[in-house]
């Protein structure tokens, strides 16, 4: 592995874990809950997550050169949730792009087992392709769109592990109650876990997190179940004492909640 690209999984990845922050919701189903105005969303997360994870408009228009984390650039796109497939999509943004915004990624989705799988797995290989002559790691996101059924262990290490080969360094997909550690154990690059649908209470997603972690996912890319928390700051600060200093999920619990109660200082 060359310098570059070395130096820019140790910003994402430090000690070899990550919670990513994904922003990038609007860029397929517009404004979203709590994420109407993403800069303002983010900021007061920002000191728990290592990256944040956001479309290039996202990042001109909402957030701070001056006080931003690393940037994992969304760079596929062109569907949306009204359109007639999500798996439908393309490379949005060109190298020249993500390296004049100093991207430390790009990620891209794949739509494995979709008519458009060929179309998917072809603009990874091509992002490869072009990223890896600069030294910039590709997060491949193994998509389901609305056919969530499909995040079951066989599907899912299938996707991982068709990501790594086409040159995806590291692959972000769904945890799965059974099974997720052969998910984990068939692909050769760092595993980080999806939110998916938000869930009903901090201590489910804290849960799951603390299992997947456990089976051997490198960390996490949560968004709905932070930002779309009654308590997002709590549960984000939970969620980094999990990722990155192994706490069980009492103990994360027990922050969360402490954390949720302590008052903001009022400035005279």
């Amino acid at each position: 592995m060359d310098w570059g690209m070395k130096n820019r999984l140790g910003q994402l990845m430090p000690g070899g874990r990550c919670f990513f922050m994904p922003i990038d919701h609007g860029y397929f189903q517009g404004p979203t809950r709590n994420l109407e105005k993403p800069g303002e969303t983010v900021k007061p997360l920002l000191p728990y997550a290592d990256a944040i994870f956001c479309t290039r408009g996202v990042l001109r228009a909402a957030i701070d050169p001056l006080s931003s984390k690393p940037i994992v650039l969304r760079v596929s796109g062109c569907t949306s949730m009204v359109g007639e497939d999500l798996a439908n999509e393309e490379i949005t943004t060109s190298i020249e792009e993500i390296i004049r915004l100093n991207a430390a990624a790009v990620g891209i989705s794949v739509f494995i087992g979709s008519h458009y799988e060929k179309e998917t797995l072809k603009n990874l290989a091509s992002l490869v392709n072009a990223c890896e002559d600069y030294g910039i790691p590709v997060m491949a996101v193994t998509a389901v769109g609305r056919e969530m059924e499909k995040r079951e262990s066989r599907y899912l290490a299938l996707c991982c592990r068709i990501a790594a080969e086409l040159g995806a360094r590291v692959v972000k997909t769904y945890w799965c109650e059974e099974g997720f550690d052969k998910v984990v154990n068939g692909c050769p690059v760092p595993v980080i876990m999806a939110g998916g649908p938000k869930c009903e209470t901090e201590l489910e997603v804290l849960e799951f997190v603390h299992d997947g972690i456990q089976k051997g996912a490198a960390g996490i890319n949560l968004g709905r179940n932070v930002w779309q928390s009654a308590h997002p700051v709590a549960i984000a600060k939970a969620l980094r004492a999990m990722v990155h200093d192994n706490v069980s999920v009492k103990q994360a619990h027990e922050i969360f909640k402490k954390a949720k109660e302590k008052k903001p200082t009022v400035k005279a």
